[in-house]
């Protein structure tokens, strides 16, 4: 009997939940991000309308799995890097999802872990989770866009503290930087997160990939190229099923009576 993979996909409606469940630590070597990579391939073909990251286990993930950075020196080192594309590859597919995305972190998360967080639209996390970029207790600097993403929330100088130090940062730090959205008790982060996430993908799903790709036009080009960008996501809502009928329902009923479909 083969083993179960290190990541699954588990639908809850129009919900889509990326497992990570890889004992005893969720290391993210080859095959986690072989299954991770699967997995954002299988959500992104379907009809899910948000997607949640969570892991099972005592930790989120213990990080990296240093053996494979072992069997790299003994191959010749990383050369030019192009061996490590595939974990920035992953990041991008994740961003790339027109759906709202949230991760959802409990206990340790470590170097690749919280590189694919922040790949998220959003991070919830416990109050006893504690987050670090380490890669330079080997040696390195964090290779799957981790340094980037956090300055973009948190603004160059905590991204430099954070990589540079190689100190693990607790939930309340990073909250009180804008890296994570919310900090809640231990044990509820899951049960509040899904049910944040229900909501996401009960809502107006065309909408919510027009909000994304306004956002990133920030983040490319600050808020001249976010205005440029608004009128070509702005305009085609009005064509949409959701849009008129929550019009509709808004004239007859009021507002917060419409339900979304998601076209």
């Amino acid at each position: 009997m083969s083993d179960p993979p290190p990541a699954r996909v588990e639908r809850d409606g129009p919900l889509a939940v990326v497992v990570i469940d890889h004992p005893p630590l969720n290391l993210f070597g080859e095959p986690l991000v072989r299954a991770l990579s699967a997995a954002f391939d299988e959500v992104a073909g379907s009809d899910a309308r948000a997607l949640v990251i969570r892991a099972e286990g005592r930790v989120f993930t213990g990080g990296a799995d240093v053996n494979e950075f072992k069997a790299i020196v003994a191959q010749g080192g990383g050369r030019d890097g192009a061996a490590f594309d595939v974990g920035l590859e992953m990041i991008h597919r994740l961003e790339a999802l027109p759906i709202p995305t949230l991760s959802l972190v409990h206990a340790l998360c470590l170097t690749a872990g919280l590189e694919l967080s922040l790949g998220c639209d959003m991070i919830w996390a416990a109050e006893s989770s504690r987050f670090g970029l380490v890669e330079a207790v080997v040696g390195l600097t964090p290779g799957w866009g981790g340094t980037q993403r956090l300055a973009e929330r948190a603004g160059p100088a905590r991204a430099r503290e954070f990589v540079m130090s190689a100190h693990l940062y607790d939930a309340a730090t990073l909250e009180r930087w804008n890296v994570i959205n919310r900090v809640l008790p231990d044990g509820e982060v899951v049960e509040q997160g899904m049910r944040f996430a229900r909501l996401l993908a009960a809502g107006p799903t065309r909408a919510h990939a027009a909000t994304k790709e306004i956002v990133r036009g920030v983040r490319d080009g600050g808020v001249a190229e976010a205005d440029r960008r608004t009128p070509g996501q702005f305009g085609p809502l009005f064509a949409t099923e959701d849009l008129q009928r929550a019009v509709e329902s808004f004239l007859e009923h009021g507002p917060g009576k419409a339900t979304f479909e998601g076209r």
